[in-house]
């Protein structure tokens, strides 16, 4: 049988990336977002090579998540694959100037949000002893830059999570990952710049920042090797970047 892959923040950058190279190798997909236009529209051009169905909901409202995961199909049930990609941050100051409402968002998205989802699908893959977990993080896991702050500590949530999944599922067969990834250019600073394109697109001038497909690519690697075989963390950068504040602009 096909897997089955769920993937959260499915509309766009790395989720969307990710489903359409998941889609040309024969998973199953179960596409999440808040957008149902967006879903839809994926869905129609993913569905002309996979099953496809979606879920439109919050990962940062549980029972909206509960409910969702609950409402699936008899035939999407079964969850081989769990993508945590939903994530966000919003953005840029020191501390002392952060917006508490920033800083709700990301901590609502990046760490409850990504616990709701997980707690609704652990009971099957531990019923069945098998399974896959994938965690989007950041290089902001790794390390702490200049007013990144409070993004940062949630990044450094998912890698504690990360670890934490890894060993109390350990005894239940379960695959526990994350993908730990330097700059990408997707809409991801837009969204911390508060729609500022102008200012966004600076980040990746003068370099050749990653593409949402070249983490796909490693995500598609790392969940497709041989179950004996778990890439438990990886970071990721693009050539021109040496840590989270090094990055060789020309």
């Amino acid at each position: 049988m096909k897997p089955t892959a769920f993937i959260t923040g499915a509309t766009s950058g790395i989720g969307k990336a990710t489903a359409e190279i998941f889609a040309k190798n024969n998973i199953r997909l179960i596409l999440c977002g808040r957008r149902a236009d967006r879903l839809e529209s994926i869905k129609k051009e993913l569905s002309k090579l996979t099953e496809v169905t979606t879920l439109q909901f919050d990962v940062s409202k549980r029972k909206e998540v509960e409910s969702a995961i609950k409402s699936l199909p008899e035939n999407f049930k079964k969850i081989d694959i769990l993508i945590n990609n939903a994530g966000n941050a919003h953005g840029l100051s020191t501390i002392q100037d952060g917006d508490i409402d920033d800083w709700d968002a990301m901590l609502d998205i990046n760490v409850k949000g990504l616990l709701y989802v997980s707690k609704a699908i652990f009971p099957q893959m531990i019923e069945r002893n098998n399974g896959f977990i994938l965690n989007i993080g950041s290089i902001a896991a790794k390390e702490v830059y200049p007013n990144g702050n409070v993004y940062c500590a949630s990044k450094h949530a998912v890698d504690a999570i990360n670890k934490g999944m890894r060993i109390d599922l350990n005894k239940h067969n379960i695959r526990v990952s994350a993908i730990h990834p330097g700059a990408v250019e997707t809409a991801f600073s837009e969204v911390r710049f508060k729609g500022d394109s102008k200012k966004a697109k600076s980040v990746y001038a003068g370099y050749k920042a990653l593409q949402a497909e070249d983490i796909a690519d490693i995500i598609h690697f790392v969940v497709t090797r041989p179950y004996h075989v778990n890439i438990e963390d990886l970071v990721v950068y693009p050539t021109a970047q040496a840590s989270a504040t090094i990055i060789n602009k020309q």
